[in-house]
């Protein structure tokens, strides 16, 4: 498999499971506000301070994580091959340079984050860029630029509105229910809307988790789609390869990390995968498995 087709597929992967989450979260929110007697007004309401919360959260997501990381401006002089590679990285793409910071840190790690390529940030760990090689750094910066020529804060962005919205949702319903609003005497309703009342009972409690899940795993296929991606910009597996074997050997986690930004990072940063076992451990997942990661990538080296 070439680097473009495996793009190509986990593209295709990457698309298939958004549109099943947006089909997911459609389907939910009406079964839940007609099930339960509700006005499809709930939705709407639902959906807009879903979206004003999380809108502020986007648009400053550069500035609010740095800030959370402790993380400070990178010059030129001090990270020498941070710079150039990513400046050399930038060119040959014909994207905008972004701000380059680092946390000091011994434990390797790095991400991105930025609304868009013009305001985008690429930051790394003093730990990942003492103990890489410079094609490794290479490999981890194209994966990081990856990310922000796809889109894919934005498109994370708007998964966590939907995510939201689903979590407002079931949760005002529940409680409205609770106090005695909606459809709560079903007497004289038909088997239909008793099935729908059921349904919709069972999916505001379980929608929010479903919906949390499918976050994740739209997560774990962007890290895939990055990683391919990344490479068909430096043309070397090897140098993403090795980086991500060194990053799996890290037993050190981040202390600036927490569960609200692990996602940004190129590996889990918390490092608390251990022993989580089958199923579950993929499902909670926020990345893919390393040696996954490495082996998709060793079909193209």
């Amino acid at each position: 498999m070439t680097h473009y087709q495996l793009v190509a597929h986990n593209k295709t992967k990457s698309v298939g499971i958004i549109l099943g989450f947006v089909v997911f979260v459609v389907a939910a929110a009406y079964v839940i506000v007609q099930g339960l007697g509700y006005g499809l007004d709930l939705v709407g309401w639902a959906f807009i301070l879903a979206g004003v919360t999380s809108f502020g959260s986007y648009y400053f997501s550069d500035k609010i994580i740095l800030s959370l990381s402790n993380a400070r401006e990178a010059t030129r002089n001090e990270f020498f091959d941070f710079y150039t590679v990513t400046e050399n990285i930038c060119h040959s793409q014909k994207i905008p340079l972004p701000k380059l910071y680092i946390i000091d840190d011994s434990a390797m790690n790095a991400f991105a984050t930025g609304r868009d390529p013009e305001h985008a940030v690429v930051c790394a760990t003093t730990g990942l860029l003492n103990r890489l090689e410079r094609s490794e750094i290479e490999g981890v910066i194209a994966h990081e630029l990856s990310h922000i020529k796809n889109y894919d804060i934005r498109l994370m962005s708007i998964v966590t509105v939907l995510v939201g919205l689903l979590s407002l949702l079931a949760d005002w319903v529940l409680r409205m229910t609770r106090w005695g609003g909606g459809r709560r005497d079903n007497r004289e309703s038909g088997q239909i809307q008793i099935i729908l009342f059921v349904a919709g009972l069972i999916l505001a409690l379980l929608s929010p988790i479903i919906a949390q899940l499918i976050k994740l795993a739209i997560s774990r296929k962007r890290e895939f789609l990055a990683d391919a991606a990344g490479v068909a910009i430096t043309k070397n597996p090897r140098g993403l390869i090795d980086a991500l074997e060194k990053l799996g050997a890290d037993r050190e986690p981040l202390e600036v990390a927490n569960k609200a930004t692990a996602h940004l990072y190129i590996t889990n940063p918390l490092k608390n995968i251990h022993g989580a076992v089958g199923l579950f451990a993929n499902l909670f997942a926020t990345h893919p498995p390393i040696d996954e990661r490495i082996k998709a990538l060793q079909s193209i080296a």
